[in-house]
């Protein structure tokens, strides 16, 4: 694989077309975890999903990453799936973090990722494509605004006077 702009201006145009997929699987697992996390969850829209890809791709070094990720996992498909089921479970986990930012958000869209993951299965069945779904499902839904607690400052956030 060779990653040139073009490249990866051709994985951000797929990631942003795919909002007719993506968003179904945000919203879906945001009403799962609404009601096992006994919380209210804002729902996602199409636009919001495709402003966000826009954000993603607008810095170059994380661009580039995530095109990598996202070519990988459109072409996987791994003979009789299960041996290689490891490694799109490993890329699409990665995908997702990169997408989600941060500590702790990295970490919670890992597990989003699984969550979406088991209960999304397209019709293609390669190995990489369910797992490409839900990594763009699990970080998306990570970065974008909806839960309360990423509202507001955190209560543990420790004010310094030094200088």
């Amino acid at each position: 694989m060779r990653l040139t702009p073009a490249t990866v201006e051709r994985e951000y145009e797929w990631v942003r077309a795919r909002d007719d997929i993506v968003v179904d699987l945000i919203n879906d697992a945001r009403s799962d975890l609404e009601a096992i996390f006994e919380t209210e969850v804002a729902s996602v829209d199409a636009e919001q999903y495709r402003q966000e890809v826009d954000a993603v791709f607008a810095d170059g070094d994380l661009a580039v990453n995530v095109a990598a990720l996202v070519a990988i996992l459109r072409e996987l498909d791994v003979q009789d799936d299960y041996p290689g089921f490891v490694i799109d479970e490993l890329l699409g986990r990665r995908l997702a973090g990169m997408i989600a930012g941060n500590q702790p958000f990295s970490l919670l869209c890992e597990a989003t990722f699984h969550y979406a993951d088991i209960h999304h299965h397209p019709e293609n069945g390669d190995a990489g494509s369910d797992d490409l779904d839900a990594a763009l499902a699990a970080g998306f839904q990570t970065r974008l605004p909806g839960w309360d607690w990423t509202e507001a400052e955190s209560p543990f956030a420790v004010a310094s006077s030094r200088q």
